[in-house]
């Protein structure tokens, strides 16, 4: 049997064709158009936003109330310098949650207050390297260790107490994206470490209640921040005392502070704010008291036991100790020696810098035996010890 297709027919099955592939061509093209406003989203998203993404997540928590991250990058803070820093953490965290955000949110940046406790020591090792050692005292806290490489900087490891930025139960640095954005935070809120030129700086608490705001022309530096301007830009501690001449310094916590610095020459300092002035001393101990023109009252009681005990180790090794010394000299001043003083503070952590072989033994909560070691160079920068 013969099928027979008229011309009219045809012609119908022809413009049924020709409109069904015009359709075809439109919803590839919508398709192809929607893709591509899509990759330009995502690909500004990526310009805005990819070097924090990248160093949000590389946040891991390492046990409770401790995680570590890498910040590769530029971090704003060469922009902070620029427009004249800040003369308040409120200030310096309006800037951070701005630059880190794009301006998209603003975190609490309000900060815990309180006493805290601390000390630091230099020696050098029987092999000539250089070795600082730090105690965090105060209570219970989430922390961070900050391993940061910026694109106008020192690469440093430093440590930072999240609770100084406002996080509480409900916002830990492992749950939301957000939470992760906000921990980003911590690299301006540092409070010890070490850079690759092996310059250690630290941030003590003094036990006087004066604080300090200087105001003349210099840009604004608060504690946390001249923290991050030192490891990021100084090499030793004669770059460190200049680089900190050139600012207007401003307490944070509305309390007074000092710096311990140490470099790989050997030399160490108390970096402090009198009468509205910077001095510096010589000191291979620091603690809680003024060094500079101490007259036995600007400290607590237990300030001068921790110094006198650091003293007299380092005193009796001649100035020369291994590592292992330095721990126990730490675990002999620690806060479990000194039960119901101080409110109740714990020892939050303890660190072993060496300044030569640019690496630090971390020590969370007095658990002398399971650190963390955290190298400078490193891929693999934070390994938990066996």
């Amino acid at each position: 049997m013969k099928m027979i297709v008229s011309e009219k027919e045809l012609c119908i099955s022809n413009e049924a064709d020709s409109s069904s592939s015009v359709r075809h061509r439109k919803a590839i093209i919508a398709l192809l158009v929607i893709a591509a406003v899509l990759i330009a989203a995502l690909a500004g998203a990526w310009t805005m936003f990819g070097t924090q993404l990248t160093a949000a997540m590389t946040i891991e928590k390492l046990d409770d109330h401790l995680w570590s991250m890498e910040y590769k990058g530029d971090y704003g803070f060469d922009g902070f310098l620029e427009q004249g820093g800040a003369k308040s953490d409120a200030e310096m965290g309006d800037y951070i949650a701005s630059y880190l955000s794009h301006g998209f949110w603003k975190p609490d940046t309000s900060t815990a207050v309180g006493n805290y406790g601390c000390s630091t020591i230099a020696v050098t090792s029987p092999d000539g390297a250089t070795l600082f050692g730090r105690n965090f005292d105060w209570e219970e806290c989430d922390k961070m260790l900050v391993h940061t490489i910026p694109q106008n900087g020192y690469e440093s490891i430093a440590t930072c107490n999240l609770d100084f930025l406002g996080f509480g139960e409900d916002g830990k640095p492992d749950g939301s994206m957000g939470d992760k954005f906000m921990a980003l935070a911590s690299v301006y809120a540092i409070l010890d470490g070490m850079n690759e030129k092996g310059l250690c700086v630290a941030d003590l608490m003094v036990s006087h209640e004066e604080g300090v705001d200087q105001n003349t022309d210099k840009p604004d530096i608060t504690i946390v921040s001249g923290l991050r301007l030192l490891l990021d830009k100084a090499a030793n501690v004669e770059e460190a005392l200049e680089l900190l001449s050139q600012y207007d310094m401003h307490f944070s916590l509305g309390r007074a502070q000092h710096f311990s610095l140490s470099d790989a020459t050997g030399r160490s300092v108390a970096v402090e704010w009198k009468n509205g002035e910077m001095v510096v001393t010589d000191t291979p101990v620091v603690t809680n008291f003024y060094l500079y023109g101490d007259d036995g009252t600007s400290g607590s009681g237990q300030s001068y036991v921790r110094f006198n005990t650091l003293t007299q180790r380092r005193n009796a090794a001649k100035g020369v100790m291994t590592a292992e010394d330095v721990r126990a000299a730490l675990a002999a001043v620690a806060q479990s020696n000194f039960p119901g003083e101080n409110g109740g503070e714990k020892t939050c952590w303890s660190c072993v810098y060496d300044q030569l072989e640019l690496t630090a033994t971390f020590y969370d909560t007095e658990d002398w035996a399971h650190p963390y070691t955290l190298s400078l160079g490193q891929k693999d920068w934070c390994k938990k010890g066996e």
